[in-house]
């Protein structure tokens, strides 16, 4: 991409024109963040590496297409060694990308055939022993990006399968950080199907246990806080957000593990928004979730329309018809550009639910019956 001034130009262009944050193309260049950020600000000059690494996932090679260069770069089926450790990092990465594009692809089948390819290989194994801790780190990687894709996705039982085949490898590899990510999967995943000590049990197990950097002790704080307002301890709730609010407001620490780059203030608004949600208090989980919805977040995730649809069913309870008119009608030309299962269905339940409600108004009914139509829609039409 030319000289050092001229990749960051050119770079700081390519990912602002495609929605990716420095954050985001940093985790899928396993770069630190921080460098990259220094890198596009023309501050440092970029490394060959960065460039090359840069070149092959970002840029198109001539007659190519977008999905050539996503789904390029080392394969995991002719690699034995540590190539086979970074062919199975590599899938991981461009699932995450793919994940996190507005594609409105879901990638929880695609992540699922890949990783029982490495769990063949793992189990007969066929592959160089000297390097079988780092695959199996690596595996155990690919394993928690399958479980998290068919959570979202909402295939639950596939999703608790692949967490715990995740945590084992992590635990054989004696990854302390990917485990620590999958035990956080592992207490989101328990408090969705409403399973809120199991959540709760979870986070405070982690809690009590090793020290933890700042982020990732704030990502369980909000387990925490998500357990305890599901079983009915509103106040004991709030506190713990507001430890994860504090312990985000500390900044970053170079302890922080680079899968942490999803938390944000938006990320944490949202989940407090919905946990008064789902304890009925629908009145007081809105600002909550407006401002999830409207801050300008560093980072993008596939699954970024989750609070519109909270926010939706909160407005609709309370009878905020204008607002929640606007709302559906904003949301509804985007459907098809969302991936998230859980996303599409909260959607669907709250347009369902909005049009049952006695009393609301027809213009509102009409819009709640334009977003149950393209939430339904035929993903193949065109």
């Amino acid at each position: 991409m030319g000289t050092g001034e001229d990749f960051s130009r050119r770079a700081s262009v390519l990912l602002r024109d495609r929605g990716i944050s420095i954050r985001a193309a940093a985790r899928a260049l396993a770069y630190d963040h921080a460098y990259l950020a220094r890198v596009l600000a023309g501050k440092q000059s970029p490394s060959p590496q960065l460039v090359d690494a840069f070149e092959r996932y970002f840029l198109p090679r001539p007659s190519s297409t977008a999905d050539d260069v996503v789904l390029s770069g080392p394969q995991v089926s002719a690699a034995r060694g540590a190539d086979l450790a970074d062919a199975i990092r590599a899938a991981s990465k461009r699932l995450v990308l793919l994940d996190n594009s507005l594609t409105g692809v879901p990638i929880a089948e695609m992540a699922a055939r890949t990783f029982r390819t490495v769990h063949h290989r793992l189990g007969i194994g066929d592959y160089d022993a000297r390097y079988e801790r780092d695959i199996q780190a690596a595996a155990a990687e690919l394993a928690e990006v399958a479980g998290w894709a068919c959570f979202d996705a909402e295939k639950h039982s596939a999703a608790r399968r692949f967490n715990q085949e995740a945590l084992l490898l992590a635990q054989l590899s004696g990854d302390r950080s990917i485990e620590l990510l999958i035990m956080q999967n592992l207490a989101m995943h328990a408090g969705w199907l409403g399973r809120h000590r199991e959540e709760l049990a979870i986070a405070r197990a982690v809690l009590e246990g090793r020290p933890l950097p700042p982020r990732v002790e704030a990502m369980f704080r909000v387990r925490e806080a998500k357990g305890l307002v599901g079983s009915g301890q509103l106040e004991a709730g709030a506190k713990a957000f507001g430890r994860a609010r504090a312990l985000y407001a500390d900044g970053e620490h170079h302890h922080d593990p680079y899968w942490a780059w999803w938390l944000t203030p938006g990320e944490i608004d949202g989940h407090e928004g919905y946990g008064f949600q789902v304890s009925g208090d629908h009145s007081r989980g809105i600002p909550y979730l407006e401002r999830a919805l409207h801050l300008s977040e560093p980072v993008a995730v596939g699954y970024r329309s989750i609070s519109a649809a909270r926010l939706l069913d909160c407005l609709l309870a309370v009878r905020r018809w204008r607002d929640a008119e606007d709302l559906a009608l904003r949301v509804t030309p985007t459907v098809h550009e969302i991936a998230s299962g859980r996303t599409l269905s909260l959607l669907r339940d709250a347009a369902e639910k909005g049009r049952r409600i006695e009393g609301a108004p027809v213009d509102v009914r009409d819009a709640l019956s334009a977003l149950a139509t393209a939430v339904d829609a035929d993903p193949f039409d065109l």
